[in-house]
């Protein structure tokens, strides 16, 4: 598939808008001058705010009658197709219609966008969405005026993204369906690599592959920001023809990695660590994110900005006035004097993390988690795994699962958040943890449970990538 010239289109029309990444590059575009409009379903989405403050038009329901008699190019969501989609279907049904017109995916949309830059990109399997609003937000405030494009909303971009006037993008870069295929980085941050998607990468060599092919695709003066932790990320950095440059937040031995974080605390609301550069003790750092995968990913921030020319004491101040992006770990508010927050971990190796930094920070507050399984494919194949990532919550409700179009009959008939909260209560007995486990059918069921059990000083977890925030909004009233 050709990329688009750097001609840019003047007219551009987004089937599927309301998606996260959609709306991030639909908000990106329009920021850059570009007449913004786009279709989807009438059901309200967070989204919905960012595109509204944007002033992009969307028209719902799909109808091949929302379509512009006129537009540069229309970018359509992968979650539809021409079978769920009639837009798509009136676009595939009338050929001679659009002859000639510019029809891509949002994948390749992005891919065209970012390679007109010195594109920075942000991929791994975990942390991808912070670290790359946290790098953007660092650089942007150090004056570098970053072109950002993030997987949500960031409060303190007011949006999903920054529209800059230098030549660096800084982006998200989705591993789902190969999305990096389509990319050019001239350098990357990869935070892990852990199995995942697994309706798309039929194998775990498939899922590395991926991530092989693009560190290749590094120029020789280009860069690598890799965490070494990870035996993975390792392995594929070796693939790497330009500088790499390592991190880590638990060092086997000092002057190991490039960077390297030490004397991790978590004090009151903060972590402070030591920062070690090329063994050297660079000082106290402090971020407001919770959790040892924030220490990770501020690692990533830490030496992609450097690199970038940023001095230490500029990165510093930054690193800590950052507070973080929606639907990761953010406190929507509090009921009855419990704290309600919101989170998108969707994967076991993302719940145990997540989980884990909340009680460090609240080590004597009853944590209850409502958890909201993410695909019928993703629970199967890591079935094992999600039994044992919820050891650091008091109370887990488990939601029936959110299910993907995508997904055959027969994978949704082999599990179930029944099947799966068995399993936790087999586990707990197992290993003797005294832990509440809930199976409910549905948000509806929850917000009740919630309303009658949630207690003062309660941490609440509304924890899931479908739609389980939807609960924070009904309690928060």
């Amino acid at each position: 598939m050709k990329l688009e010239k750097k001609n840019n289109p003047k007219k551009i029309y987004f089937i599927g808008v309301k998606g996260v990444g959609m709306t991030m590059l639909a908000q990106f575009l329009k920021a850059k001058g570009h007449e913004v409009s786009g279709s989807d379903v009438p059901e309200k989405f967070l989204t919905d705010q960012v595109l509204k403050k944007s002033n992009i038009s969307v028209k719902s329901p799909f109808s091949p009658a929302n379509i512009p008699s006129t537009f540069d190019k229309i970018v359509y969501s992968s979650a539809y197709s021409p079978e769920s989609n009639p837009e798509l279907a009136f676009i595939v049904q009338n050929p001679r219609r659009f002859k000639n017109k510019k029809i891509v995916s949002y994948a390749v949309a992005l891919a065209e966008t970012f390679n007109r830059h010195k594109g920075i990109a942000v991929c791994g399997s975990h942390g991808k969405t912070t670290t790359t609003a946290w790098l953007g937000y660092v650089l942007g405030k150090s004056g570098l005026d970053p072109n950002v494009l993030v997987g949500s909303s960031v409060p303190q971009f007011k949006g999903s993204g920054l529209s800059g006037g230098s030549k660096y993008m800084i982006a998200e870069v989705d591993e789902y369906q190969n999305k990096m295929q389509f990319f050019m980085p001239f350098a990357v941050v990869i935070n892990n690599i852990d199995y995942d998607h697994p309706d798309f990468f039929k194998t775990e060599k498939q899922y590395l592959e991926a991530f092989n092919s693009f560190i290749k695709k590094i120029p020789a003066g280009g860069w690598l920001v890799a965490n070494y932790q990870d035996k993975l990320v390792v392995k594929v950095a070796a693939n790497c023809r330009g500088k790499v440059i390592s991190y880590s937040s638990k060092p086997a031995k000092v002057g190991a990695e490039d960077y390297q974080a030490i004397n991790i605390k978590q004090q009151g609301d903060h972590q402070i660590f030591n920062l070690l550069f090329c063994g050297q003790d660079m000082g106290e750092f402090s971020i407001k994110l919770t959790g040892q995968h924030n220490i990770s990913n501020s690692l990533a921030v830490i030496a992609a900005a450097h690199e970038m020319k940023v001095p230490f004491n500029i990165i510093k101040k930054h690193l800590y006035s950052f507070r973080g992006t929606d639907r990761r770990g953010q406190i929507l508010g509090d009921y009855k004097g419990a704290l309600i927050i919101d989170d998108y971990a969707h994967h076991p190796a993302e719940v145990k993390a997540t989980l884990s930094g909340f009680r460090d920070r609240w080590p004597d507050r009853r944590i209850i988690t409502v958890f909201h399984p993410h695909t019928y494919s993703r629970t199967a194949a890591l079935f094992s795994d999600f039994v044992t990532s919820f050891k650091d919550t008091d109370v887990l409700v488990v939601l029936d699962i959110y299910s993907s179009a995508r997904e055959t009959a027969g994978t949704r008939s082999k599990i179930s958040h029944l099947k799966l909260a068995q399993a936790i209560v087999s586990h707990n007995k197992k290993i003797k943890k005294a832990q509440s486990v809930l199976p409910l059918s549905d948000l509806e069921k929850a917000t009740e449970f919630l309303k009658k059990s949630i207690k003062s000083e309660d941490i609440v977890v509304l924890m899931g990538a479908g739609d389980v925030f939807r609960i924070g909004n009904q309690l928060l009233k």
